[in-house]
């Protein structure tokens, strides 16, 4: 019994907690979730600023763009290392243990998950 036990307690150990993730419906409530923080995964770092720009790192590139609120999505115009990623429109998602999600196409594409730091 003991052996059950310790086996069922090393699982939840192992099995990552995820929080539950809430959509960002207002401009309002995006920046106060950016602001003053970095958002980051493993080799990218990016800043996205209340007043519409977007700086960092991607790799070794630099990243940089301009982001708009429409219509309860994240907007942006983006260029990595020079090249255009082109304009889209994005769900974002929130979790209160300081992630971000962001998915593209309006929440229909690929998405990313990023760190608030």
């Amino acid at each position: 019994m003991r052996f059950i036990g310790l086996t069922i307690a090393m699982a939840m150990l192992a099995a990552p907690a995820w929080a539950e993730l809430k959509t960002v419906a207002s401009q309002e409530s995006f920046v106060q979730l950016v602001s003053g923080k970095t958002l980051t995964r493993p080799l990218v770092k990016l800043t996205v600023a209340p007043d519409g720009t977007i700086e960092g790192r991607g790799a070794s590139w630099d990243v940089e763009g301009s982001w708009s609120w429409k219509d309860g999505y994240f907007c942006r115009d983006l260029f990595w290392g020079g090249d255009p990623l082109g304009y889209n429109c994005q769900q974002v998602q929130a979790t209160s243990d300081g992630r971000i999600k962001f998915t593209s196409d309006r929440g229909a594409g690929d998405s990313a998950m990023f760190r608030l730091r």
